[in-house]
């Protein structure tokens, strides 16, 4: 319903009341929330690769099953945790583990 009118809003058919903008405005919060949570997830993701790549010698297939695999992640305490591990890892097979561990 909200959303409706909002719409309606947007084309003119409804005046712009308090209701309405603290209802954009909560919107736009959210989004803005939601966005910087994503961020930081991104920003693991792509360090986990980056450091793995400077760290241990990888095949293509191998860095792109860990690669599906770290993107599959979409909790911040568990790619912190891979981050970890690629960091003390000695070969490409602890982090495949640790993955499988993590999944």
């Amino acid at each position: 319903m909200a959303e409706r009118l909002i719409e309606a809003m947007d084309e003119g058919l409804l005046m712009d009341t308090p209701f309405l903008r603290r209802a954009r405005e909560k919107g736009r919060a959210e989004g803005r929330i939601e966005g910087r949570a994503e961020g930081r997830l991104e920003e693991l993701r792509t360090v986990i690769l980056d450091v793995l790549t400077a760290r241990l010698k990888l095949t293509i297939p191998q860095f792109r099953r860990i690669q599906g695999r770290v993107e599959a992640l979409s909790d911040e305490t568990r790619l912190r945790g891979v981050l970890q591990t690629v960091i003390l890892a000695n070969d490409v097979a602890e982090v495949e583990v640790a993955l499988n561990e993590k999944s």
